[in-house]
């Protein structure tokens, strides 16, 4: 379970939306309550940041492909065959479409009956996954933290529909951190989920401790933004040095 000091490393980031903490299982939740209407998984996660609430999901109350990309019901056959793209004006033709639902990834059918979603600040079970909605300066902060201590690459995977298997599911089966701008995706976008131009980035589990220690070690704001005169004089100190040791430093301030 996260300790109140990792959820506050996030919390000060300053975020407008509250990051929300998602787990996926297959025994009912204890101390969740179902959520009170039928929605899209990402439109859940917006409700859980709005409403300040925690609850749990099933496939009664998913009404886009939430349920299929979490394993809880087949693929529609209609939407697999590519039709649907093509009616949405979102590929050329069906087999264009149709692609995708090979690509896509999925939870193992029937491994997962039951979706949490909690604001951190209020969470009390061990998450899978985090999602940030932010703006690009502080989603700067996120994923530098995410290769602070490791050098892992920043890296996206994405497709126009749905984006919910890259954002929910990629990054719990991948262990990498995934991120896309809202806008960009069909149904978030017609749904009118999130403004457009903010970063919607998903942190597994197998990144939490990284993360969180390079949140209270590393400096969010960087050296080279800063515009006071003593920082300056640190950055140009700095660079000096470089020259000193490797002439071949074209790097100026």
């Amino acid at each position: 379970m996260l300790s109140k000091k990792e959820k506050q490393l996030l919390l000060d980031i300053g975020m407008e939306y509250e990051p929300v903490c998602v787990k996926y299982t297959f025994d009912k939740p204890k101390g969740l309550k179902e959520v009170d209407e039928t929605l899209s998984i990402c439109q859940f996660a917006k409700k859980a940041q709005t409403e300040h609430k925690e609850f749990y999901v099933t496939k009664n109350t998913e009404n886009c492909f939430g349920a299929m990309i979490c394993g809880m019901v087949d693929k529609p056959g209609i939407a697999a065959s590519g039709q649907a793209g093509v009616d949405f004006g979102m590929f050329k033709t069906q087999a264009a479409n149709a692609r995708l639902y090979h690509m896509i990834p999925n939870l193992v059918k029937g491994a997962c009956n039951y979706i949490c979603f909690s604001p951190l600040s209020m969470c009390r079970f061990d998450p899978d996954l985090i999602l940030c909605v932010a703006t690009a300066e502080q989603g700067d902060v996120i994923m530098r933290a995410s290769s602070y201590i490791s050098g892992d690459l920043w890296e996206t995977k994405n497709s126009g529909v749905l984006a919910c298997a890259w954002m929910f599911i990629e990054p719990y089966v991948s262990g990498k951190i995934n991120i896309t701008i809202t806008g960009m995706e069909h149904g978030m976008n017609r749904r009118h989920v999130y403004p457009h131009g903010m970063l919607f980035i998903a942190i597994p589990y197998q990144k939490f401790p990284e993360m969180f220690a390079a949140l209270k070690e590393m400096p969010h704001e960087l050296i080279a933004m800063k515009t006071d005169e003593k920082s300056k004089k640190e950055l140009q100190d700095r660079m000096d040095n470089w020259s000193k040791k490797d002439s071949s430093m074209l790097l100026k301030h």
